[in-house]
């Protein structure tokens, strides 16, 4: 997902700065708002599991602090592993999404130029 999240944006990037006189910006626009609401929905879907992970982390450490269980440090270990490349990848969802955001702002004052 990332490397599909990237080069779309840098794709539109590249349109943007060397956009022929002819180009359909209707059509670009229609395309990119297609766009923009998978990748929402992507980020939605990890939000809600990056969180999971992290109130699960946390009723880990809770529990082993409380009850200082050994093994449940290994289910914190499992959780914190799983975690922290989760907040990256949201991380890259979140960045690329308010890019997209600033390319539709571009596209739509073009589009209102024809």
């Amino acid at each position: 997902m990332r490397k599909r999240i990237i080069g779309y944006r840098e794709r539109i990037d590249v349109l943007l700065a060397n956009a022929p006189n002819d180009t359909d910006w209707n059509a670009v626009m229609r395309e990119h708002l297609t766009q923009v609401s998978f990748f929402q929905h992507e980020r939605l879907i990890h939000l809600i599991v990056t969180v999971t992970f992290a109130i699960l982390t946390m009723l880990a450490l809770a529990v082993y602090c409380i009850a200082e269980y050994i093994p449940i440090l290994a289910l914190l270990v499992l959780f914190l592993v799983l975690l922290v490349p989760y907040i990256g990848h949201y991380y890259t969802l979140e960045n690329e999404v308010q890019r997209m955001y600033r390319q539709y702002d571009i596209i739509l004052s073009r589009q209102k130029k024809m």
